[in-house]
């Protein structure tokens, strides 16, 4: 159980792809200082506090997201990519500025911080320099992480020990300063991450994901004018109509 009283969440209910070397995207809000040229989005960590986002005004209720990213490089620096829920279930892939080699995966169920062994870190070699493609794939039964296509990580939800996001997701995207501009030069910024494309795609549908009890489970999760699709192959294990 959960506390939360979520509102209904617009739903995204299709497949697109973002080509952010071309402009700004429609369905998406930016904070901070996010501007757009011909290597995509740039999200740029100038001074203490920092912390541009890109960030979706739609949701997923399990789909594929594909994020094609140079991470930002800088001690003190952390670049992420998550699909995070208005209850606190929580997808991740983050880079650390300090480390070129390699990049995290972890998950968070309902925002449960209790114990930090969910992580895992993957060969990334070059993740500074070069764009690469980052993937989360999610239905109920289990995350798929993948770079470039090649499956890093596997999670399946009987091994999630109670903690597997199952909840509308929006998509966020990226960097923050994890260090401060008083340390020594070298370790402030201004320091970028770039999001070329970003590639979405809904597995269930409709106009709009509504929370029916405080459960947290995804059979809980209705869909207004569409259907829940629980597997990545499209069939439907819940549904209903508004």
């Amino acid at each position: 159980m959960f506390a939360h009283n979520c509102p209904k969440d617009p739903a995204f209910g299709t497949s697109a792809t973002f080509d952010l070397t071309k402009s700004l995207p429609n369905k998406w809000k930016t904070v901070g200082t996010v501007t757009q040229d011909k290597d995509g989005v740039a999200l740029t960590v100038a001074k203490k506090l920092d912390g541009p986002v890109l960030q979706s005004d739609f949701y997923i209720m399990f789909g594929r997201v594909e994020y094609t990213i140079k991470a930002a490089p800088g001690a003190g620096i952390v670049s992420s990519a998550v699909l995070q829920s208005d209850c606190l279930d929580e997808i991740d892939w983050e880079w650390l500025g300090g480390d070129n080699a390699q990049v995290q995966t972890n998950y968070f169920g309902k925002g449960d911080t209790t114990t930090y062994d969910r992580g895992a870190f993957h060969p990334d070699p070059g993740n500074h320099e070069t764009f690469k493609t980052y993937t989360i794939d999610w239905d109920s039964n289990r995350i798929l992480w993948q770079i470039d296509g090649n499956t890093v990580r596997t999670l399946e939800e009987k091994n999630a020990k109670g903690q597997y996001p199952q909840t509308p997701c929006f998509i966020k995207v990226g960097p923050w300063a994890a260090g401060d501009p008083s340390n020594s030069p070298g370790t402030i910024g201004p320091f970028t991450m770039f999001l070329k494309s970003i590639k979405v795609t809904d597995y269930s549908s409709g106009s709009e994901y509504e929370y029916t009890d405080k459960s947290g489970s995804w059979k809980s999760i209705k869909a207004i004018d569409g259907s829940v699709k629980g597997d990545s192959s499209g069939a439907t294990t819940s549904s209903s109509t508004g």
